[in-house]
């Protein structure tokens, strides 16, 4: 009896080293622990390898192309998080444009703290939570930037005060301008590195973050030139980043509403058109090549 025990836990162990060994193993000369590599996929996330690709859709906010977690019991909040950015943005891009004569910037202060700030930080956290990297970082990112936006622009905080008082003092009366310029061209190189992550995805999800991009640009030129002393240039390139981020406002609720509408609340459905090089638009191609030789 002491026998078979023994021989039992011997197996047991000789099975527990085997796996043991198998699972430090070098496999095509790899070990193990890459086994957590990403396989070259740009975003972190749950599933790994080429099946857990998704064709690639702006509504969801991720042009990864990933399925999402499984037996997910969240909603999809990128929809949310692009209505907030989009509202918010569009309503400083109006003041942005002086639009009726409206020049000062304090209506986007309680959307900013609000609605484009706190929801849309809550959306990347909650795309975080389905395994979402790029909705999360961007959404969250972008969430943050509202609510340092609408700091920036409450008069307790009396940021710009600070800046022109320094300003007299170091003989810039203007360096106030130089400081938005500092703060949106860093906004400018993040939002340049996101759209290099659509470039995969669709061409309304690309669009996007291109005139968000312009705008970002557009804006911080006008502080700078601002800055130089070229007031006309500043008026020019401030209303031109207003209307690019027009677009971008408008854009976001087109990928939005893509995210929204199914065919249980829609009649209809909006394209978001697929690059020619995606995934999608090879299918595409394909499909209709094979239809032309039937």
């Amino acid at each position: 009896m002491a026998t078979q025990e023994s021989t039992a836990l011997g197996v047991e162990k000789a099975d527990a080293n085997a796996t043991h060994t198998s699972g430090s193993a070098p496999v095509n000369g790899a070990t193990a622990t890459q086994r957590y590599d990403y396989g070259g996929n740009p975003q972190a996330r749950a599933h790994l390898g080429e099946d857990a690709r998704l064709p690639a859709f702006g509504g969801e906010f991720q042009p990864g192309l990933y399925k999402e977690t499984t037996h997910r019991k969240f909603a999809n909040p990128a929809p949310l998080g692009l209505c907030a950015f989009a509202l918010t943005t569009f309503v400083l891009s109006a003041v942005n444009l002086e639009a009726r004569g409206v020049t000062a910037p304090n209506i986007a202060v309680p959307l900013a703290l609000g609605y484009g700030g706190l929801v849309q930080l809550l959306a990347g956290m909650w795309e975080m939570a389905v395994g979402n990297t790029f909705g999360a970082t961007a959404l969250s990112s972008y969430g943050g930037f509202w609510i340092a936006y609408g700091i920036l622009l409450t008069p307790s905080w009396n940021i710009p005060g600070t800046y022109a008082t320094a300003g007299k003092a170091a003989g810039d009366p203007l360096q106030v301008d130089s400081a938005l310029g500092f703060f949106l061209t860093g906004w400018f190189i993040f939002t340049t590195i996101l759209l290099l992550c659509t470039l995969r995805s669709t061409i309304m999800f690309f669009l996007l973050f291109f005139t968000l991009d312009l705008a970002f640009l557009m804006l911080m030129c006008g502080h700078y030139a601002s800055n130089n002393g070229n007031a006309a240039m500043s008026v020019s390139l401030k209303k031109a980043g207003g209307g690019f981020g027009m677009l971008a406002a408008f854009l976001a609720w087109y990928n939005a509403f893509a995210g929204i509408a199914d065919t249980s609340n829609s009649f209809f459905l909006i394209p978001v058109f697929h690059f020619p090089w995606s995934d999608k638009g090879r299918e595409a191609r394909l499909a209709k090549t094979a239809s032309h030789m039937a």
